[in-house]
């Protein structure tokens, strides 16, 4: 894969953190040559200042030597900024424009992407709970960090984020009380058990990993702005290959597939909040 930092013209700083991520894909499998360079670089240099290196060849050998290192990179690396109904009018254009469609379906297969925490999954299950489709739902929650899974697995909201959160339902079109989905316990919330029956959450890479299965829904929002060009096209033709003919596509309102080689395969569903439906084959 050609990296994004080879498009411009190489500092010593560069050439470390090229050299960086070749010893984590080597050593490890992760591959994150293909990410955005301004992303994975400042990630890169804020651990460095953390640990009051000189310079980023110093990462090297630790990371080389040390798992504890490696898994550390692993969750500065990590994109975890998700919120319950995160961008309230995406879930409201999907409940009004997408479930009508999906309610002719016997069965549904929903595959959300890159879930870090978990929020984003646990609202699509309220939302498909609320429109009696969440029984005939399953819903596959990935992500490449396996102690990020685990948080999501368990289901555990701040309390301190409730508020905005039961603002955010509301503004998504909820049709009931987001207390009605989590259970309050001292400084934090659990989301209600029934609310996981149908949730599988399993180690995915969209780096390095192939097809997940075929899926009615693809969801992976706000993820493939902190990809280069070139893994933002191989990702983008891993959720064309991985949804069936008719299967939506939804990614975050600063994503899009304008201008991409997957662009006319795709009928833009809403402009606005980035939803795609995967064109029928003559």
């Amino acid at each position: 894969m050609k990296q994004d930092f080879n498009e411009i013209s190489l500092q010593n700083e560069d050439i470390e953190i090229m050299l960086l991520l070749e010893a984590i894909f080597i050593k490890y499998g992760y591959d994150f040559r293909g990410y955005s360079q301004a992303h994975i670089k400042r990630r890169i240099l804020r651990r460095k200042e953390l640990l009051g290196l000189s310079s980023v060849l110093e990462m090297i050998s630790r990371v080389l030597d040390d798992r504890s290192f490696f898994d550390t990179l692993m969750m500065d690396f990590s994109i975890n900024v998700t919120e319950m109904f995160r961008d309230p009018g995406f879930y409201k254009q999907f409940r009004s424009e997408v479930v009508p469609i999906l309610r002719t379906y016997p069965y549904l297969r929903i595959w959300h992407a890159g879930c870090s925490s978990g929020e984003e999954v646990y609202s699509m299950a309220i939302l498909l709970k609320e429109e009696n489709l969440y029984e005939k739902a399953q819903i596959y929650a990935t992500d490449f960090n396996e102690d990020v899974l685990e948080n999501a697995k368990e289901g555990i909201l701040s309390i301190d984020a409730l508020k905005e959160y039961t603002y955010n339902y509301q503004l998504s079109g909820g049709l009931s009380s987001f207390s009605d989905y989590y259970i309050a316990k001292y400084d934090s919330a659990i989301i209600e058990p029934s609310l996981k029956k149908k949730i599988i959450f399993a180690d995915h890479n969209l780096v390095t990993d192939g097809v997940f299965g075929e899926m009615h829904v693809v969801l992976c929002r706000n993820v493939m702005i902190y990809f280069g060009k070139a893994l933002q096209s191989k990702v983008t033709g891993l959720f064309y290959d991985s949804l069936c003919n008719g299967g939506f596509l939804c990614l975050g309102t600063k994503e899009s597939l304008k201008f991409t080689e997957y662009e006319k395969y795709f009928e833009c569903f809403s402009e606005e909040y980035k939803i795609y439906r995967k064109k029928f084959k003559a």
